[in-house]
């Protein structure tokens, strides 16, 4: 049930009690509910966080205490269910607030997820450099609440180049990054780190301090996980 409707049963059953005190009550008695999800492996943190293939894309504190690393394809339904409802509560409760450092990599399933990634990587001005992690999160977050229009179209190429003219692409810079041999070789090449290094067979999977994680995390899931290790 959605926090919402549980207020509002909340102050229902509660009737005259201050409508403050009802949502704090509801919202302890929501969060005590959530199990923390158990781990399916662990992995070596110190490996995980050496310098691999690309630049990291990373936002937080470097000296956070929680670290979390997500392998994704952006073709994945269920990596875009948790970047659209999950990924910017995160990010505003424990990103923002020094509490994680959150960090994407990339793991394609298929030529179109890889397609997605290098236009997230690649700058639109100037294709040729990489793109910020600013420019990337925002890059990826279009392309997540966007997924059912590219993802599954019959012209791959002329929908990714719609998107990309949202994020400020021209056709020429589209098709200069497209054809960046070196930065497919290193898109796959981080897939393959996390499949062979770190045991990353499904999206998302999400490293977190040392144990992997697999499969989409509503906010309260991950919250309590999060808390867990705070």
């Amino acid at each position: 049930m959605p926090i919402s409707e549980m207020q509002l049963t909340k102050r229902q059953l509660l009737g005259g009690v201050a409508a403050a005190t009802a949502t704090l009550a509801v919202f302890s008695s929501a969060h005590a509910a959530v199990e923390v999800p158990q781990p399916d492996g662990e992995v070596d943190m110190a490996a995980v966080l050496k310098p691999g293939p690309l630049p990291e894309m990373v936002l937080g504190k470097e000296d956070a205490p929680v670290t979390i690393v997500e392998y994704m394809s952006m073709t994945c339904p269920h990596c875009a269910h948790f970047h659209t409802t999950t990924f910017d509560a995160i990010r505003k409760k424990y990103v923002d607030t020094g509490k994680v450092r959150f960090m994407i990599r990339e793991f394609p399933f298929d030529p179109r997820a890889a397609a997605a990634f290098m236009l997230a990587r690649c700058n639109p001005q100037k294709p040729e450099e990489m793109s910020t992690p600013e420019q990337y999160f925002a890059m990826v977050s279009m392309l997540f609440k966007q997924q059912q229009t590219w993802a599954a179209a019959d012209d791959g190429r002329a929908a990714l180049l719609q998107m990309a003219k949202l994020a400020g692409f021209t056709e020429d810079s589209f098709t200069k990054c497209l054809t960046n041999q070196k930065l497919l070789d290193e898109v796959n090449a981080t897939r393959e780190r996390g499949s062979k290094e770190f045991g990353v067979n499904a999206t998302p999977t999400f490293l977190i301090n040392g144990k992997r994680f697999s499969g989409d995390m509503t906010v309260d899931t991950m919250s309590a996980l999060i808390d867990s290790l705070l």
